[in-house]
């Protein structure tokens, strides 16, 4: 299949680029680059367009079979300060996407989701039948996309994936590409850039949470997993089966501690740490049951932190030698 695959300069979709390369299918990245790396889409066809622009969107749906739409904003701290760049972007642009989808007969999306849709579930693992209730203005714009989409599927038989992830990261083993936002929020770079004395020192965010260590406690699932999802979700779309959600995980939890010992563990140095008081909203654990995504998908987690810790590192190596 020809693949317009939204984002695709960016972090997820470029590893999901070079999945669908080897599966055999074709790509055509298109992005803003406004949080996107031109050298993260390297080898592909790039398009510099934005999910608000009709006429270069409408352009290259002309061409493809299929979408995967990465192009989110996805700090959550920022959509409680700036809300209106979030449905903006992820709930305008989303819609804007989906309707010229429709009007070009593009009928079947991958679309990158989150388990923010869930807030701060009452069980844990959560599974997909956990009532969804989102705490911040950028689970809400995913929530609001996993709705249109649910409509859109029941009226213009339009045939959706919604991916649910927990906490994506690691990077490719080739260590071209990885992950690279402006500014880094996430964990494991944290991390490492603090054990290379690259940045400042890592903040633990509350140590008195009830987990087995106080801190907090995330699922972290291989960037690379994460893109194997999104072929196995494409080809079971394209067999004519139902849409569908998935949590993708790994289905065990790493806390805030453990994740700190793994990067000391893969640089042999310290990562210099303090705790500071807890975010607002940071619940205890999130971790998915991943049972449906191997039951639908024949998908399974195949690397766990270690694996996701030396991969990160190699690229954060490569990225400054």
């Amino acid at each position: 299949m020809v693949v317009l695959v939204i984002g695709g300069a960016g972090y997820i979709g470029s590893h999901a680029c070079r999945a669908l390369k080897s599966a055999g299918h074709q790509v055509i990245v298109f992005d803003n680059l406004s949080t996107g790396y031109e050298s993260l889409a390297k080898g592909f066809e790039l398009v510099r367009g934005d999910v608000l622009d009709a006429s270069a969107l409408t352009k290259a749906l002309s061409r493809v079979d299929a979408i995967m739409h990465f192009a989110a904003r996805a700090y959550v701290g920022e959509s409680v300060t700036n809300p209106r760049k979030y449905f903006r972007n992820n709930v305008e642009g989303g819609l804007s996407l989906l309707n010229m989808a429709v009007d070009a007969g593009v009928k079947k999306i991958i679309f990158s989701s989150t388990c923010a849709v869930y807030g701060e579930p009452a069980k844990v693992p959560i599974e997909e039948n956990t009532v969804r209730q989102p705490v911040n203005p950028y689970g809400v714009s995913k929530l609001f996309f996993e709705q249109a989409l649910e409509a859109y599927d029941r009226a213009y038989e339009f045939r959706y994936a919604s991916l649910r992830y927990f906490n994506a990261a690691g990077a490719d083993d080739s260590g071209e590409i990885g992950e690279l936002h402006d500014p880094e929020t996430h964990l494991i770079p944290l991390a490492l850039r603090a054990a290379e004395g690259q940045g400042p020192e890592l903040q633990v965010f509350g140590s008195d949470y009830p987990t087995p260590d106080g801190t907090c406690v995330r699922d972290y699932i291989h960037v690379n997993d994460l893109a194997t999802a999104h072929v196995n979700a494409l080809e079971y779309l394209s067999e004519g089966k139902a849409s569908f959600a998935v949590n993708l995980g790994t289905g065990t939890g790493a806390s805030v501690q453990e994740v700190i010992h793994a990067v000391e563990k893969t640089t042999g140095k310290k990562v210099p740490h303090r705790t500071v008081p807890r975010r607002p909203g940071d619940p205890p654990a999130l971790v998915a049951n991943p049972g449906k995504a191997q039951a639908l998908l024949n998908w399974k987690a195949q690397r766990g932190l270690d694996n996701i810790v030396a991969t990160a590192w190699k690229f954060m190596q490569r990225q400054t030698s």
